[in-house]
């Protein structure tokens, strides 16, 4: 194997499957939308027309959304929260790592440690700040997608008049699409939270070694 794809192979598999399961996603909610199409005689598209569709758009964004809000939120609340036993938790009694102190910063210490001020400041919290705004434009992402695609199916089931943006925020149909994610990423990673505090699997940083207790608490 070539030392760089050695060195990079796990986000280079993290991102190979999640093209691919992109474009198997396109493929199939393409054909799902046409036969939605048929079945009111509507005209077909194409799978290059589908891909700027909010049929597509909203699925997209609505669970990207979801997926962010959880690592943003996730990234804030380990920060600050413990659970006792859990390899996802820090130590009990830890606040800021002794390497998180700017004043024991190496010269090779990223730039913002030694610059200070502001540029420090964003750093520290520099993590979660990215997630959350992904989170946000995802969240944009999927109510305006939204909004098309909720009007497109207003008129092939009714000819009701389209929405806006404002007025599809305020539908029960967004919040149940946002909620039905939600609830599902704060309960897969709660569920690792607790499970990493009894079971175990080896070489993972995920996972707690085989042979700690089950009480110790961090990896």
């Amino acid at each position: 194997m070539p030392r760089w794809l050695r060195d990079n192979a796990l986000s280079v598999s993290m991102f190979g499957a999640f093209l691919v399961f992109l474009v198997l996603q396109s493929v199939f909610g393409w054909q799902t939308h046409n036969q939605e199409l048929a079945e009111y005689g509507a005209p077909q598209v194409s799978w290059l027309a589908y891909l700027s569709s909010g049929h597509f758009l909203e699925a997209v964004f609505e669970n990207w959304e979801s997926e962010f809000l959880q690592m943003g939120g996730y990234v804030l609340l380990t920060a600050y929260l413990v659970q006792r036993g859990s390899a996802e938790s820090k130590p009990l009694e830890q606040t800021d790592r002794p390497e998180d102190d700017e004043r024991r910063a190496k010269p090779e210490s990223p730039w913002p440690v030694h610059a200070g001020g502001l540029p420090l400041v964003v750093y520290r919290n520099s993590l979660s700040i990215a997630l959350l705004l992904i989170f946000a434009g995802s969240f944009l992402g999927h109510l305006f997608a939204g909004t098309a695609e909720y009007n497109q199916q207003q008129a092939l089931q009714s000819g009701a008049p389209p929405v806006g943006v404002w007025e599809f925020l305020g539908t029960s149909d967004f919040w149940f699409q946002s909620m039905q994610n939600w609830q599902s990423e704060f309960l897969a990673v709660g569920t690792l939270i607790v499970l990493s505090i009894f079971l175990r699997q080896h070489a993972s940083p995920e996972s707690k070694p085989v042979t700690v207790e089950h009480a110790h608490t961090g990896d």
